[in-house]
């Protein structure tokens, strides 16, 4: 059974991988003919919307999927069914609650479009509730490979639609059906992801009541995650332009892969392989977590320190070439080494955290993204006010450190400390970082200091 399951997580582990690639492959692609037809302002408004539409989801969150991979009745028809039924009626109230925000929120911010932008795009999750719960229990048994596979082809129709889209029509409208476009897609083909499996509607008063039971934790948990990674941006919508926040979102998407890809690793494959050992000593756990985490912390080192070191040239070499908007997009150069500096605490966060929640205590998850929230909150605005954008992007970059420190007591308490590990871990970061930084000072090409410094010169 224990070989059993190591070799799935290990499959596990390179599908996510390379399923993750894959995917931020084709949305580089994607980002990379979209900024040639399309402003700025359009993604930073598209940023703003979503941002929203996940915000209302998340402080609507039941927890449904975590349910499924982590509970014994995960694969009980009955138990399957009532989640389904509970995902359909969670997307008509993130929508109805969507409607309700659109007045206050377009009046907030002072741009009408999002009096059409809003409702178009929350519309998705009605479409996204009737989708297959399929896909849950392909992560709980661990068969990665089909669900990879899935999400791949799926990705590929939805940014081929959403291109043509675009070249017909350049607007940020195209940009909002596209989003439906990839939900009714989900929808559709989710029922067809395993033979002979299917949803229908139910209402089990047990099953709800183990849905509510772990989910009120875990909409407590995602409100408070909602709030502590996506408030940077509702606060600079307000504080920026939406052509700046469209840079914005491009520079973090990029400083963010190391983080999204250790984040798909945690709930793909660690947290529901540690939820298959917990029965083991908490000793013996923390040992197995431990020498797996390794070749994690090791493999976003050294990613980061390069993404850190060249990270403008990773913009200049995507996005310059013959873009009419080069100008506009030109601030990312700045912003994008600074923001992935700051992602190394996450990576330490989100490689452990799966185990906070597998053994049953999400509330810790809660407490570590509200020290986020607090400092985002808090700093974000008193930095701009200082420092103006650059104060801002310094506060985003090192926001994550709070979210950890928490989360290393709360692994300290449940015996699973990793301390040690990570203070390793970072001198290693730290050192791969400084040769790079001194290899490419003495090859006469600066460092990134030196970019920063720069473009505040000229904004000033």
């Amino acid at each position: 059974m224990a070989a059993s399951l190591k070799k799935l997580a290990v499959r596990g582990a390179i599908w996510t991988i390379v399923g993750y690639g894959s995917g931020q492959g084709l949305r580089l692609v994607n980002n990379l003919i979209l900024t040639r037809l399309l402003v700025p302002e359009f993604f930073g408004l598209m940023a703003f919307v979503i941002t929203l539409r996940t915000g209302i989801s998340l402080f609507s969150d039941y927890g449904i999927s975590q349910s499924i991979v982590n509970n014994k009745r995960g694969e009980d028809q009955t138990f399957l069914n009532t989640a389904w039924s509970l995902q359909i009626l969670r997307g008509f109230q993130i929508w109805a609650i969507s409607l309700l925000l659109t007045y206050p929120v377009a009046q907030f911010y002072g741009d009408d479009r999002l009096f059409v932008l809003i409702p178009l795009v929350c519309f998705s999750s009605v479409l996204d509730g009737f989708s297959s719960t399929a896909t849950h229990t392909l992560q709980r048994r661990l068969d990665l490979g089909k669900l990879t596979a899935y999400e791949l082809i799926l990705r590929a129709i939805e940014l081929t639609v959403l291109i043509v889209l675009c070249w017909y029509s350049p607007t940020v409208y195209s940009l909002a059906i596209g989003t439906l476009v990839g939900a009714t897609l989900n929808l559709v083909a989710s029922h067809f992801l395993i033979p002979g499996y299917s949803n229908r509607l139910a209402w089990d008063r047990e099953c709800l009541a183990e849905l509510q039971s772990f989910g009120r934790w875990m909409a407590l948990a995602s409100s408070l995650m909602f709030v502590a990674e996506q408030s940077d941006r509702l606060l600079l919508a307000k504080l920026l332009s939406f052509q700046q926040l469209g840079v914005y979102t491009i520079a973090n998407t990029l400083a963010s892969i190391p983080r999204e890809m250790v984040s798909q690793l945690s709930s793909r494959v660690i947290f529901p392989a540690i939820s298959q050992q917990l029965h083991l000593p908490r000793r013996e756990l923390r040992q197995k977590i431990l020498r797996k985490r390794w070749i994690i912390l090791l493999g976003m080192a050294v990613f980061l320190a390069l993404l850190v070191c060249c990270g403008d040239w990773v913009i200049i070499v995507l996005y310059k070439g013959r873009n009419q908007n080069w100008d506009q997009y030109q601030q990312a150069t700045w912003m994008l080494p600074l923001l992935a500096f700051g992602i190394w605490f996450s990576v330490l966060f989100y490689s452990t955290s799966p185990a906070l929640l597998a053994i049953g205590k999400p509330v810790y998850s809660a407490q570590s993204n509200l020290a986020r929230f607090i400092t985002i909150a808090g700093g974000l605005p008193l930095a701009f006010s200082l420092y103006q954008t650059l104060g801002a992007i310094l506060v985003v970059a090192f926001s994550d450190f709070p979210l950890y420190i928490v989360n290393l007591f709360a692994l300290r308490k449940e015996r699973l400390s990793c301390t040690t590990q990570d203070i390793l871990a970072t001198v290693a970061f730290g050192g791969i970082l400084a040769v790079l930084l001194i290899v490419r000072r003495f090859a006469g090409f600066g460092t990134p200091i030196d970019v920063i410094l720069g473009a505040q010169t000229l904004v000033r």
